[in-house]
């Protein structure tokens, strides 16, 4: 037997042959059972042609390993300081600081004070690692107590650190409801002036982000997540215009965060997606492609968590990783399996850092720079992804952009639709939640967690600018059934 396949042929197969054996092991059932659909209507089967030439859509630093991100969220700064110290021995090399009110906190998070960072910062050595800032509705209160807290005190330059700021005043607006300044100009100018201090002090991370998180978590689809964080960098990318920058330099300090959930393929695809979205838009603005420029992370899904039978959250977690990195995220944040259960204990952090260790340090993920790169499965995906994404985004764009259509109501109504249609699919189980839907087990196990999670549906303040979007996990509602 040859230990090669050199100059060994193989005889040509069409797609009609690969389809007719297909068939034949579907024992007369449908090809078209193998079909599946997205939230957006995009039909996807098992067999495509390979892509050739394979043109890979790469990360902003392909030839470095993605960061791993733990958050830092703990409302107690003492317990939050021995975190995040264990996450960065044990293989983290970034740090993302989640304050109390931020939308992304999942009820929990740091008090927003000096005193709280310092402590919850305490023997970290900020040369050394990447920080993230989870965008928070006081805009860049937490970067100017950053400021004050850490480098004031250590006598570090702000400029010699690595922080994602990550101001996302529409994120949060669309968050909470309300409009984060006295009226649109306002906010215009604020997020100008803001731009200033970044450009002179040559700060080594990016300003503001178009956080995807809100939109996903509410119920979003692949491409409406997609449309909303492209209208939202659209809406920054003009605040910025005054400022005498030309345009390839004004896209340096917008950044993205997308969501990744358990559905692979799909997961994959929005990564990959979002790139090609960039540089067309950035092409219509008559700028180069710099698509490999745009920095985007990561978080796997919240809404894809159970309460009920965890464990089952390390395999969703474990897909929605691979499929980040496989899509090419600059950097990714795995929530651990207790996230749905409340404040998660040491174990279940080791186990959510664990993930990304193995997938960069054991299976040399990060070692390729496009894996999904001539897939023709991927690659069809991704390019119908896209086009449904820019039809998204051109309706939020002709609704007057993301903070009116946000005013409006228009993109919560379109994404509240795609919840409900969702939300039917697990309610008669022809959509599967394991451990929820199918297989729940007879008695649940203990689940150690710090601070149990506090679940309730949301009120609208007096005086909100718009309906906020609350996130809502898919199996919510059958859980507190049960």
């Amino acid at each position: 037997m040859a230990d090669t396949l050199d100059g060994t042929e193989f005889e040509t197969r069409s797609e009609a042959d690969w389809r007719g054996l297909a068939e034949q092991a579907l024992g007369g059932a449908p090809f078209e059972s193998l079909v599946s659909e997205t939230d957006d209507g995009i039909a996807y089967g098992p067999i495509h042609a390979r892509v050739s030439p394979a043109v890979p859509i790469l990360r902003s630093e392909p030839a470095t390993p993605w960061r791993i991100v733990q958050r830092v969220d703990d409302p107690d700064p003492v317990r939050a300081n021995l975190q995040a110290l264990a996450d960065l021995e044990g293989g983290a090399n970034a740090l993302a600081l989640v304050f109390e009110g931020a939308p992304s906190a999942g009820g929990f998070g740091l008090p927003l004070t000096k005193r709280a960072i310092l402590s919850a910062l305490d023997g970290v050595m900020l040369e050394m690692v990447h920080v993230r800032i989870e965008p928070h509705p006081d805009l860049d209160t937490a970067v100017m107590l950053l400021r004050q807290a850490v480098v004031a005190r250590r006598g570090v330059g702000f400029d010699r650190l690595s922080v994602d700021q990550a101001i996302d005043p529409i994120g949060c607006f669309a968050a909470t409801g309300r409009f984060p300044g006295r009226d649109d100009q306002s906010l215009r100018y604020r997020l100008e002036d803001l731009l200033k201090p970044w450009f002179d002090e040559g700060l080594g991370g990016t300003l503001v982000e178009a956080d995807g998180r809100v939109y996903h978590e509410a119920g979003a689809s692949e491409a409406q997540e997609l449309g909303a964080v492209l209208s939202t960098a659209l809406y920054y990318l003009r605040a910025f215009s005054g400022s005498g920058h030309d345009l390839h330099a004004l896209i340096l300090p917008i950044a993205f965060t997308l969501v990744a959930d358990q559905k692979q393929f799909l997961a994959t695809a929005k990564v990959r997606a979002l790139r090609l979205l960039w540089s067309r838009l950035l092409a219509e603005c008559e700028v180069n492609d710099a698509r490999h420029a745009i920095r985007i992370h990561v978080e796997t899904s919240r809404r894809m968590m159970t309460a009920k039978d965890p464990h089952t959250n390390i395999v969703r977690t474990t897909i929605a990783a691979f499929a980040a990195a496989t899509g090419g995220a600059d950097s990714l944040s795995v929530l651990p399996f207790t996230a749905a259960n409340g404040l998660p204990e040491a174990k279940a952090r080791r186990l959510a850092r664990n993930v990304q260790a193995i997938l960069q340090d054991e299976s040399g993920l990060s070692r390729v720079a496009d894996p999904a790169a001539g897939s023709g499965g991927i690659e069809a995906l991704t390019e119908a992804i896209a086009e449904a994404a820019w039809d998204e985004f051109r309706r939020i764009e002709a609704e007057g952009g993301i903070a009116e259509s946000l005013q409006k109501g228009a993109l919560q109504a379109r994404i509240g639709a795609t919840r409900a249609a969702r939300q039917a699919r697990f309610d008669d189980r022809s959509e599967a939640a394991i451990g929820v839907t199918h297989y729940p087990m007879e008695t649940e196990r203990e689940i150690a967690v710090l601070v149990p999670a506090a679940e309730g549906a949301a009120t609208i303040a007096d005086g909100s600018d718009c309906e906020p979007l609350r996130p809502r996990r898919l199996t919510e509602t059958r859980e507190h059934a049960a």
